[in-house]
């Protein structure tokens, strides 16, 4: 079979389905390659930092790695702005969804929020709220976000800090894109993301 017969999913058959099922395992092979390639295309995104959107990705994860977080944390520090360039208001929830199979929930919380919570430096300049994240100051993962943000994301701009290079999170990348999708046992106990 070349291309199932169906035009409305509703008419499909089991054998169009599994036939798709399979094609779908082999291109998701090479989901890593495509988020390593999102994250090369950072290098061209957004200018006016002293640091590119890739290296400020990249030193992000670095920093993460540097005070002793788990995997999981690190790769949420490297791909917690892989949704810039196509979501730019909604960027943290666009991450997330893409490390959310992969990761504990408290790691898909953080990136989510992270773009709520980085306003605390910047609002005040636009009139608008720098403590907005404080409607969350209840949730178990608040304080984390905020500790994600300072110690990371909003120190993460720095041309002098000692960045590895993209190959340097590679593995680890692979390591966790390589877990099954949804795997309670990495995932643990969900919170509400809204």
């Amino acid at each position: 079979m070349e291309h199932v017969k169906f035009r409305q999913m509703k008419d499909g058959t089991r054998e169009e389905y599994l036939f798709l099922e399979q094609l779908e395992d082999e291109f998701n092979q090479g989901l890593v390659d495509r988020i390593l390639q999102a994250l090369r295309n950072l290098e061209l995104g957004l200018s006016g930092y002293q640091v590119t959107r890739l290296e400020h990705s990249l030193q992000t994860a670095a920093r993460a790695e540097a005070d002793g977080a788990d995997k999981d944390m690190i790769i949420g520090a490297l791909l917690h702005d892989l949704g810039d360039e196509l979501a730019p208001y909604n960027h943290s929830q666009l991450a997330a969804s893409i490390i959310r199979p992969y990761v504990r929930a408290e790691v898909t919380w953080i990136v989510h929020h992270h773009g709520l919570f980085q306003k605390v430096y910047y609002a005040h300049h636009f009139g608008e709220d720098p403590n907005e994240r404080d409607r969350y100051r209840d949730h178990p993962w608040y304080q984390s976000c905020v500790d994600f943000c300072e110690r990371y994301d909003q120190a993460a701009f720095d041309p002098d800090y000692p960045t590895p290079s993209l190959e340097h999170f590679e593995p680890m990348l692979r390591s966790v894109f390589s877990r099954s999708p949804f795997d309670p046992a990495v995932i643990g106990e969900e919170h509400p993301l809204a």
